[in-house]
């Protein structure tokens, strides 16, 4: 957590009292139920208020005159949204797809399992391309990737790391090609250096996963919106979460909310099962991993 400082008594107070809040998240000591949750309320001043469209309120917090910032660099290093899920993830990623003005280009992958001695024939049968090409997992970009000149990209694998184009660095897309796509760092070592992006062979790192297959597509996902765990580490002037659903693993809503620099550079937005805004959400905090702390 990393807040901004400053000289005058009230905003001191209210930086303490937003520090506070954040720290009580993430405590230890907060009452849970058997399943490490509870549920907490939000402050008004940090919540995104019931509006028609709720997509289009996170494009005006975050994003505010997006369309006359494309050509600034700078304008996406300070910036995100974050969810929790691949779902609102790209719900949003897409929702913001359609406001940036430009042609689309779609990249499909190729998809096959990975053999192995004793299974290749059961997967030949079962893990069908049509059958792969629908399989989303983070770390990995999806079969469909739909990108336009000028929106923000993220690396998810290692591309060149003696020259920082490692996994999470952010880019801005200059050029599509059909076999590379150019683009503009904009994050961490080399700001503004101009670099080609291939397509990779890609498999899942999740030892969850119950079997293993390749994609080959480019190693990129939009911007617009991160999820929580590709988060971690950064510090950002703009930050709005969004939770069309409960957040779900240890920690998670301390991770999100301390990724701003200040209580003004947040906001939340939350639906409940039947997509209307409210003020509350689950916060889910496991005791058990402070024990040997």
């Amino acid at each position: 957590m990393r807040l901004n400082t400053t000289k005058t008594n009230a905003t001191t107070f209210d930086i303490k009292k937003f520090a506070n809040w954040i720290l009580q998240i993430g405590d230890r000591d907060m009452l849970m139920d058997q399943n490490g949750e509870v549920e907490i309320s939000i402050p008004k001043e940090l919540l995104i208020q019931p509006v028609e469209n709720p997509l289009m309120s996170l494009v005006q917090f975050v994003y505010r005159s997006i369309l006359h910032n494309l050509k600034d660099v700078n304008f996406f290093q300070e910036r995100a949204i974050l969810a929790p899920t691949i779902e609102s993830f790209e719900q949003v990623n897409d929702f913001m797809l359609s406001v940036i003005p430009g042609e689309e280009k779609n990249y499909l992958s190729s998809d096959t399992p990975c053999p192995s001695d004793e299974e290749t024939k059961i997967q030949g049968e079962w893990f069908t391309s049509k059958f792969l090409n629908d399989v989303k997992c983070y770390g990995v970009p999806n079969h469909k990737l739909t990108l336009k000149v000028g929106v923000p990209i993220m690396l998810l694998r290692n591309l060149d790391q003696s020259n920082g184009l490692c996994n999470g660095t952010r880019f801005q897309v200059t050029d599509l090609g059909t076999n590379v796509i150019s683009a503009t760092v904009i994050t961490d070592t080399n700001i503004g250096a101009n670099i080609l992006i291939p397509r990779m062979n890609l498999v899942p790192s999740d030892p969850g996963f119950p079997f293993k297959f390749q994609r080959r597509q480019f190693p990129l996902c939009l911007y617009f919106e991160m999820n929580i765990n590709k988060s971690q580490g950064q510090s950002l002037s703009m930050v709005e979460l969004f939770l069309p659903k409960p957040i779900f693993i240890h920690g998670h809503l301390y991770v999100a909310a301390s990724r701003v620099k200040s209580m003004q550079g947040l906001k939340i937005l939350i639906l409940d099962e039947d997509s209307q805004v409210c003020n509350s959400t689950k916060n889910v905090v496991y005791k058990e991993v402070f024990e040997n702390l």
